[in-house]
């Protein structure tokens, strides 16, 4: 049987977020959102979600006088991508 994708990570761009934090130690909300190409509600919004889930940090602060949001993905969250790439390889596996 194939494994079951995670839903949460299923989301084009929530997987594009997870990926690119998994490759940095933490990075700004702007760097996310120039990586990702998303606007800044829909990456958002689909930060909160993952900081619900408990796949990513996420500190508010300023640099200078100018607010700066920093996420970092959680153990959690590496693990999570694992699982999910790992069910991707089995949808893989079966389909060669």
């Amino acid at each position: 049987m194939f494994k079951e994708l995670n839903p949460l990570l299923h989301s084009e761009l929530r997987l594009a977020v997870m990926s690119v934090l998994l490759s940095v130690e933490s990075a700004d909300f702007v760097f996310l959102r120039e990586q990702t190409g998303a606007t800044a509600g829909n990456l958002s919004v689909q930060l909160d979600k993952l900081q619900k889930a408990g796949y990513i940090t996420i500190e508010k602060g300023f640099k200078g006088k100018m607010p700066r949001t920093t996420c970092a993905i959680t153990q959690e969250g590496v693990s999570a991508f694992e699982e999910y790439v790992a069910a991707l390889r089995s949808y893989i596996g079966k389909g060669i």
